[in-house]
């Protein structure tokens, strides 16, 4: 866990949008409270999109950007599903940002890290290996969609919000995934 999430322990079982209504009335506490909220969760999102350094910092600006246009928010989707939007945008903007201080260099798709629990025993940590190269052999939208759903637990809907596509392209997306990630485990 990022030392932004484990600094900002939940304390508020208000709603997102009560929060959001506090907070433009001036109540500092109801930014803290969202933050505790949806960080842990932006960390994870931001490293299963291979951000390996920084992941800190690109939590802290997505809560930046959104906190500055939260009176563009209309809730017709999640907090939470806007914020991976976000968050999301900032990732790519960053690499479009260092490909081009760097001209040739290129993020590659079997560089993204993807985020499974540590297991002890070795049989476990075979088959965690293998589903992290299946993963990894995903195409980048296959792996954001596959990633969304499985470890964020986010509805298509949402999915399809994030990733700037149709419900139906994230399903299709999701189980193209999730064959190519069965086909890789039983070769």
């Amino acid at each position: 866990m990022t030392r932004m999430a484990q600094d900002h322990e939940p304390k508020d079982d208000s709603t997102d949008l009560e929060l959001i209504a506090r907070w433009k009335a001036g109540d500092e506490r109801a930014a803290t409270s969202l933050v505790a909220r949806h960080a842990p969760s932006l960390a994870r999102f931001a490293i299963s999109l291979g951000q390996r350094t920084d992941v800190d910092e690109v939590v802290q600006d997505t809560f930046v950007r959104a906190f500055g246009s939260l009176h563009s928010f209309r809730a017709d989707s999640s907090l939470r599903t806007w914020l991976f939007t976000i968050e999301r945008r900032l990732i790519l903007d960053r690499r479009r940002s260092e490909r081009r201080r760097r001209d040739d260099a290129s993020v590659d798709d079997a560089d993204a890290a993807t985020e499974f629990d540590a297991l002890d025993e070795i049989v476990a940590e075979e088959a965690e290996s293998r589903v992290k190269k299946a993963v990894d052999q995903l195409s980048r939208l296959q792996k954001e969609v596959f990633l969304l759903r499985v470890n964020e637990g986010l509805s298509y809907k949402e999915i399809a919000e994030v990733v700037g596509s149709t419900e139906g392209a994230a399903r299709v997306h999701y189980h193209n995934a999730m064959r190519a990630v069965k086909e890789s485990l039983y070769v």
